[in-house]
C-alpha cells in the first residue's frame, strides 16, 4: 500500500498553515485524530526499557532519545563510515513522507529485527518505518484544532519512546501518547491553554516513568514553564514556572515569557534537568519588565523528581534583542580544565549571543566563555525607547548565533560543533497593550536593513568547532547563501561531523580539522531537520538519515517544501 492511499498522510496534506498578521494559523485539520496502519506485525514486540535509553548513547544499533543520549551529544559509537572511507558513502534510499510541511525533525531507531524508525515531521505527523527497507508501518495524524497560532510554522522536531509507547508534542500545547506497534492513541495531556497563544513543537524526553515537556508561545504574552507527566496516564507530576514571582521586577510576571521550547537534557547520576530558556517578553520593549528579567535567556537547572529550581545562568540580562537560549543544552562528564586546575561535570549552552558557555553542572558558575563563532557587530546596543521606528540594525541577529539548532560533542575529538547564522537584522521599540492570544513583541524585527553593520563579511552561516574546555574557536566553515541555517548536527566516534545547510548540501567534515571529506547535493531545497545514525547487525551496514525540507518563515531557499528522508549506507 502506497502512501497515496494512507489516511494519515492524507489528513496531514490537507492540514495546512496560513500566514496571518497574528502568526501561522493551522487550517483543515481533522475532527479527529487520524491512524492508518500497514503493516504493524512487522514491529517487533520488544518494549523500550529505560536501560535501553541509557545505554542507548553507547550503543551502535540505537537512537532513542532525541540527542542520541540523554547527555545530547549527538554522537554515534558506531564505527563503519570513518574519515578515511567516507567518500564512498552511498545514498540506500529515499523515501518520500508524503506530508512536509516542516522537516525539522531528529528520528528514533528502536534496535531489532528490524530496527523500527519513528519519524515524524509537521503538522504533528509521525510514522512507525522499516528502517530497513524504508517503508512506513503506520502512520499517525494529530487533529490539530484550527485555532491553534504559531509564531514559525507547524514543526515537530521528534518523539519520545518508552515501554510500548510512543509520545509526541502536540501543537495546542500538548502531548499524545501512541502505541508503539499499533500507532493508535492511549492518551493525551494538554499542558496550557493554546488560545492563551500557547504551542509544542519540540521532541519530549523520559526518564524513570516521567515525561518531561515545556511552553512555547514566547511570541504571545505567554509565561514558560516545564512540566512533568506520568508517562502511563499523563498525569501531571509537577509544574514549576521558569520565571518566579520573588526574582521578577514590577507586574509583568504573567507575560514574563521566558519559555523553554526545546528539549531537556537529563542528568540521570544526578537526577537532574538542564533547561534551555527563551528570551523575556515583551521581546524588544523593556520599559514594561524593568530589571534583569532573571531566568529569562540562558540555564535552568531543576530537579527531576520534584521539578525544584537549582541553579540559573542568565546570557542577556534585561534582553530586548530576542536573544533566546534555545539549543539543548550538552552535559559532559569530568571535563579536564587544565587552567582552572579541576576535573567537573560541565554544562555547555551556545546562545543567540554567539558565545559557548561552559558551566559548573553543581552550581551554574560559568567556567569559560567562548571566542564568538561568528560576527558580533553592534551587539547589545540599546534599542532606543524614545520614539517608534527609530532602527537598529545588530549581529548576531535574532537568528543567532545558535538558535534552536541542537550542536554535537565528541568525546574523542574534545570538540562540540555548532551551526551558527550570521546576518544583521533591525528592531525597533513600538509600544504594544497586551492582548490574551495575540502578538505581543512590543517592537517589530526586519530583515531586511537599511544599512549593514560596518566591518559585516557578507557570509550569512557558519559550522563552527570549539573547545569546550578553553573557548577556543578550532575551526569554522562560512558558509554562503541567502537562508538561514537551519537543522542540526551529527558527529561519529570516528571522528567525522555531519550536518546540512540551506542550500541542499549534506556534508561530512573531518571532526578534527573541519575539511570537506564528503558532500551529497539533495537539490536546492535547504535541510532543516538534524542527522542521526545507526548499526543495522543484520545487513552489516551502518545508516546516516536526515529528514530534507523546508522550516517555516525561515524556508528562503528557492526549493520551498520538501517531503523526502534520506538514508545513507556503508556496509562493514
Amino acid at each position: 500500500m502506497g502512501i497515496e492511499e494512507d489516511r494519515a498522510v492524507k489528513a496531514a496534506q490537507d492540514t495546512i498553515v496560513r500566514e496571518t498578521d497574528q502568526g501561522y494559523r493551522v487550517l483543515g485539520s481533522p475532527d479527529e485524530s487520524v491512524t492508518h496502519q500497514h503493516d504493524v506485525d512487522r514491529i517487533p514486540e520488544v518494549d523500550v526499557t529505560q536501560e535501553m535509553i541509557l545505554e542507548s548513547g553507547e550503543n551502535p544499533e540505537a537512537w532513542l532519545t532525541y540527542g542520541g543520549n540523554y547527555e545530547q551529544h549527538r554522537c554515534t559509537t558506531a564505527d563503519v563510515i570513518t574519515p578515511d572511507n567516507v567518500a564512498d558513502l552511498e545514498l540506500e534510499y529515499v523515501m518520500h513522507v508524503g506530508a512536509g510541511s516542516s522537516m525539522e525533525g531528529t528520528p528514533l531507531i528502536v534496535p531489532g529485527d528490524p530496527p523500527v524508525m519513528y519519524q515524524s515531521n509537521g503538522p504533528n505527523h509521525v510514522k512507525a518505518i522499516d528502517a530497513r527497507e524504508g517503508e512506513t508501518l503506520w502512520s499517525y495524524t494529530y487533529a490539530v484544532p484550527s485555532d491553534v497560532v504559531l509564531c514559525c510554522d507547524d514543526n515537530n522536531r521528534g518523539v519520545a519512546v518508552l515501554g510500548d509507547k510512543v509520545f509526541m508534542t502536540t501543537l495546542d500545547s500538548g502531548v499524545v501518547a501512541l502505541n508503539r506497534y499499533t500507532g493508535e492513541e492511549e492518551w493525551y495531556t494538554s499542558t496550557a491553554d493554546h488560545e492563551e497563544g500557547y504551542s509544542a513543537t519540540w521532541a519530549p524526553v523520559v526518564y524513570d516513568g516521567k515525561l518531561f515537556t515545556g511552553s512555547a508561545g514566547g511570541e504571545y504574552g505567554v509565561r514558560g514553564f516545564h512540566t512533568a507527566l506520568d508517562t502511563e496516564t499523563g498525569e501531571q507530576l509537577w509544574h514549576t514556572w521558569t520565571s518566579p514571582e520573588e526574582e521578577w521586577v514590577g507586574d509583568s510576571i504573567e507575560q514574563s515569557c521566558a519559555t523553554n521550547w526545546m528539549t531537556a537534557t537529563i542528568d540521570a547520576e544526578k537526577g537532574r534537568l538542564y533547561l534551555p530558556v527563551g528570551n523575556p517578553g515583551p521581546d524588544f520593549d523593556g520599559s514594561v519588565r524593568p530589571g534583569p528579567n532573571r531566568n529569562s535567556a540562558g540555564t535552568l537547572a531543576m530537579d527531576l523528581e520534584t521539578g525544584e529550581r537549582l541553579w540559573t545562568h542568565q546570557e542577556s540580562p534585561h534582553d530586548v534583542w530576542d536573544y533566546d537560549s534555545a539549543a539543548p543544552r550538552i552535559l559532559i562528564r569530568d571535563l579536564e580544565i587544565e587552567h582552572r586546575d579541576m576535573t567537573t561535570d560541565v554544562v555547555v549552552s551556545a546562545g543567540k549571543t554567539a558565545w559557548i558557555y561552559t558551566m559548573d553542572s553543581d552550581t551554574g558558575e560559568l567556567i569559560e566563555r567562548s571566542e564568538p563563532g561568528v560576527q558580533q557587530l553592534n551587539m547589545f546596543k540599546m534599542i532606543p525607547h524614545i520614539d517608534e521606528g527609530r532602527r537598529m540594525a545588530f549581529m548576531p541577529g535574532a537568528m543567532g548565533g545558535n538558535d534552536w539548532q541542537p550542536p554535537a560533542w565528541n568525546p574523542e575529538t574534545g570538540l562540540a560543533y555548532f551551526k551558527m547564522n550570521n546576518s544583521p537584522q533591525e528592531a525597533w521599540w513600538r509600544f504594544e497593550e497586551y492582548e490574551e492570544g495575540k502578538k505581543y513583541w512590543g517592537g517589530i524585527l526586519e530583515d531586511e536593513t537599511e544599512a549593514v553593520p560596518e566591518g559585516y563579511n557578507d557570509k550569512i552561516s557558519a559550522i563552527v568547532a570549539v573547545d569546550p574546555e578553553t573557548g577556543q574557536r578550532v575551526w569554522r566553515d562560512w558558509i554562503e547563501g541567502s537562508a538561514y541555517l537551519w537543522g542540526g548536527l551529527l558527529t561519529t566516534t570516528t571522528g567525522l561531523t555531519f550536518g546540512g545547510t540551506q542550500n541542499g548540501k549534506f556534508i561530512a567534515y573531518d571532526a578534527e580539522t573541519g575539511d570537506h571529506l564528503w558532500e551529497y547535493d539533495v537539490g536546492e531545497v535547504s535541510i532543516a531537520g538534524s542527522p542521526m545514525s545507526w548499526y543495522d547487525p543484520e545487513t552489516e551496514k551502518q545508516y546516516v538519515a536526515i529528514q530534507i525540507g523546508g522550516s517555516g518563515w525561515l524556508r528562503r531557499g528557492t526549493g520551498g517544501r520538501d517531503d523526502r528522508l534520506a538514508v545513507f549506507s556503508m556496509a562493514a
